[in-house]
């Protein structure tokens, strides 16, 4: 006990000694014989369960507040290890991988960096595409100065063909549940298989590549000779039981969960992840990248092609048009960024242009379609080797080659046929067109015909009687009429 309690009790046992304890009524008049009495024989007002109280009190209210914070600490975003929250730029991929899609995927890694985010990830849903831009893309991802995530997503997404090579190149290689990863054999730029010398070449050339690209990561060294030379192509389970891919997960937060903590493989950029509760920044490609891809279509380079070629052809053989040749120059810059970007054959461009031309002179020379023959043969053999060079995706539809070319034949049998039709007609305009029309004699030397006045002659040198009807025979030095009666008959 205190000694502040001890002072209490000998206090009260004085006053017990020295005066009977009375049990006085409680009063509210301040003179009263309680107000009087000793202040050491008062009964002391201090409740002495008051300390126990207060202490249970203060432990309940830490308890709260510790509960409190706990709770906060739980329900606030995750932090990284420097204190901030930790932010992820997510990148859309569902383009197949030519040029202008490589270019959208190496600058959103810049991007990336450059902005500090704590990681990039891309959602790729692809088919494969170019090998060359295949290889500028997993180079960049091996240089990239923040953390690669490929994300095999949304649901029935694929990594096909050179989309292989960009997940294993990644520092993390992730799948949603029903999706699947593979399919990874070289083909020729016909979409067949490759002669047996040149494909040992490509194919362990392929199946190194990739394999490399595992073991950076440490993942299955054994599977990629298997993609690369029996198409082999797996589910998400499947790739995961056997570590081809690092996780699966049905969404980006739950991945970005899953991978908190997770350090990644790769001796040359070591990275440890903080990525739980982080920021996404959503990115999709814009106009002009979706625009590039369009147009490096090889159905569509070559209609432009044509359409560029006369629209041209048009505007010099009728000047001041203006609209066929501003559409046509339009259009054939159009085709050249495609022909920059899928490096056509240059003897398919020199039989387009050859057919077009054969087409432009039949119309303007009496041919009777031989020309008109020739540069449809020259456009469709042009038009199918045009893109020759490049893979079956990346080659001109035989069946837009068939339509064009019977369209365009038809287009000219028709414009031929109308041309002959025209030359058989009789004359209607010119001095050529009066040969045969009727009048009727004003004078002398007068003639009237479709109400116009002419100078005339007769055939027979006779003067002409006003109001006599006439019949035109020929036109001599452009203003007179050379005519004779309708009573006269014409010498056979």
């Amino acid at each position: 006990m205190s000694l502040g309690h001890r002072r209490s009790d000998e206090e009260r046992e004085q006053c017990d000694q020295t005066e009977p304890r009375q049990v006085l009524p409680l009063s509210t008049v301040p003179n009263d014989a309680w107000s009087r009495s000793s202040p050491l024989c008062r009964p002391p007002l201090r409740c002495y369960s008051c300390h126990a109280v207060k202490s249970a009190i203060l432990r309940g209210f830490l308890a709260s507040l510790g509960v409190a914070i706990a709770v906060l600490l739980v329900s606030s975003p995750a932090v990284g290890s420097n204190g901030h929250r930790p932010r992820v730029l997510a990148v859309k991929f569902d383009f197949e991988i030519n040029p202008p899609t490589a270019d959208y995927f190496k600058s959103e890694i810049d991007h990336a960096a450059s902005a500090h985010y704590d990681a990039v990830v891309f959602e790729i849903d692809t088919p494969g595409g170019l090998s060359d831009s295949m290889r500028s893309m997993y180079q960049k991802e091996l240089k990239s100065k923040v953390p690669v995530i490929v994300y095999v997503s949304p649901e029935g997404a694929r990594a096909a063909s050179a989309g292989v090579w960009i997940g294993q190149a990644a520092d993390v290689l992730a799948m949603a549940p029903i999706s699947n990863i593979g399919s990874s054999t070289p083909i020729d730029f016909g979409g067949g298989n490759i002669g047996s010398d040149l494909h040992n070449k490509i194919v362990n050339d392929a199946i190194a590549s990739l394999t490399t690209l595992a073991a950076a990561h440490k993942r299955n060294t054994k599977w990629p000779r298997l993609a690369v030379q029996f198409a082999s192509n797996l589910t998400a389970q499947r790739a995961l039981k056997i570590h081809v891919i690092d996780a699966i997960a049905p969404d980006l937060p739950t991945l970005l969960k899953q991978l908190d903590g997770y350090r990644t493989k790769d001796a040359q950029r070591p990275f440890t992840l903080h990525l739980a509760g982080a920021k996404i920044d959503n990115v999709s490609a814009g106009f002009i990248t979706r625009f590039l891809n369009t147009v490096i279509d090889p159905n569509l380079i070559s209609i432009l092609f044509l359409a560029g070629i006369i629209g041209l052809i048009f505007e010099v053989l009728h000047p001041g048009v203006v609209l066929p040749g501003a559409l046509g120059a339009v259009s054939l810059v159009i085709s050249l960024y495609g022909f920059s970007v899928l490096n056509p054959s240059w003897g398919g461009v020199v039989l387009v242009v050859l057919g077009v031309a054969l087409l432009v002179i039949d119309l303007h020379a009496l041919t009777h379609g031989v020309l008109t023959t020739g540069g449809l043969v020259a456009l469709g053999f042009g038009l199918a080797l045009l893109f020759q060079n490049q893979s079956a995706s990346f080659q001109a539809d035989p069946w837009l080659v068939a339509g064009i070319g019977i369209a365009i034949a038809a287009l000219w049998a028709f414009a031929l046929g109308k041309g002959f039709a025209a030359r058989r007609r009789p004359v209607t305009t010119g001095a050529a067109s009066m040969v045969g029309l009727t009048g009727i004699a004003r004078g002398a030397g007068v003639v009237a015909v479709k109400g116009e006045i002419w100078n005339a002659h007769t055939t027979t040198g006779e003067p002409l009687t006003p109001g006599e009807e006439i019949v035109v025979e020929s036109v001599e030095g452009g203003l007179t009429l050379l005519v004779r009666p309708t009573h006269v008959h014409a010498h056979a």
